[in-house]
């Protein structure tokens, strides 16, 4: 792949996390019960915490595959780290799933009984999938790449 290719990828996982951590800081501003809130009351509610502290599991997949496009620019796909960082890609995915979940049955079980937490529980099953089609795709290209390493260590002890 040519270096252009994979500084232009690093450049567009760097502007997805800047995007994503200036949502993550705006829209509790400005949605919800929070738009009468102070400053503080805002960012110690338990739910909003919770957003953040799942969204470590987003931010580390991001990373990795920073890491991986790395990588691949410098000729070195076929290697353990690749491997390791898409095992910790597929992990995120699952983690971030299974929290994306839990916060929606938090929202369906507990949510007053003027709110609509349809759009909520829209957004969770959209992520929540997206989510599992991330793990499911980083599950298949670890086996590929775990394969093709065992393909190459066998013909490098064979010649």
């Amino acid at each position: 792949m040519k270096r252009i290719s994979t500084v232009f990828l690093q450049a567009v996982i760097v502007l997805i996390g800047i995007v994503a951590l200036a949502i993550m800081i705006r829209i509790p501003l400005t949605e919800g019960r929070a738009t009468n809130l102070d400053l503080f009351s805002i960012y110690s509610d338990p739910f909003i915490l919770y957003g953040y502290a799942a969204s470590i599991a987003f931010f580390v997949a991001l990373y990795k595959a920073f890491k991986l496009i790395g990588y691949i620019g410098q000729n070195k796909v076929f290697s353990s780290k690749s491997v390791k960082a898409l095992k910790s890609i597929k992990y995120s995915a699952i983690g971030l799933s299974i929290l994306i979940v839990t916060a929606g049955l938090y929202i369906r079980i507990f949510h007053s009984l003027e709110d609509d937490p349809a759009g909520f529980l829209a957004i969770c099953i959209v992520t929540t999938f997206v989510s599992i089609v991330v793990a499911t795709a980083a599950a298949i290209f670890e086996k590929l790449l775990q394969n093709a390493i065992d393909i190459k260590s066998e013909n490098d002890l064979t010649i």
